[in-house]
């Protein structure tokens, strides 16, 4: 966690602009014992993109739709369980990827043999 100064000298933003995208609602800090806000490395990396946003042309009104299809994607995916054959499928990937494993894919409904 890091306070505002901190955030300011990483990210080049003024705390006027940092507070603006917080009232916007895309950056959620944390708050001290003395109230003071308080920064994660994931509010820092969306105040990186923000900036990266701006300097690209898409002003704030696009920004935050962007962030809104992005947050809808996040929950659709989240109430989504996963079925038993995605997690074989999750768990062949891993451990393929470990390289514990060939090539063939045993879950496949017609393995090579």
């Amino acid at each position: 966690m890091f306070p505002i100064g901190t955030v300011m000298k990483l990210t080049d933003l003024t705390a006027r602009q940092i507070r603006y995208y917080e009232e916007q609602d895309l950056i959620h800090p944390e708050r001290s014992e003395g109230n003071r806000r308080m920064y994660s490395l994931n509010d820092i990396d969306v105040l990186l993109e923000i900036k990266d946003y701006l300097s690209d042309g898409l002003n704030m009104a696009g920004i935050k739709k962007l962030y809104e299809m992005k947050e809808e994607e996040v929950e659709t995916k989240v109430k989504q369980p996963l079925t038993d054959k995605d997690v074989r499928r999750i768990f062949y990937d891993e451990l393929l990827s470990q390289g514990g494993l060939s090539h063939s894919n045993p879950f496949q409904k017609n393995p090579r043999i």
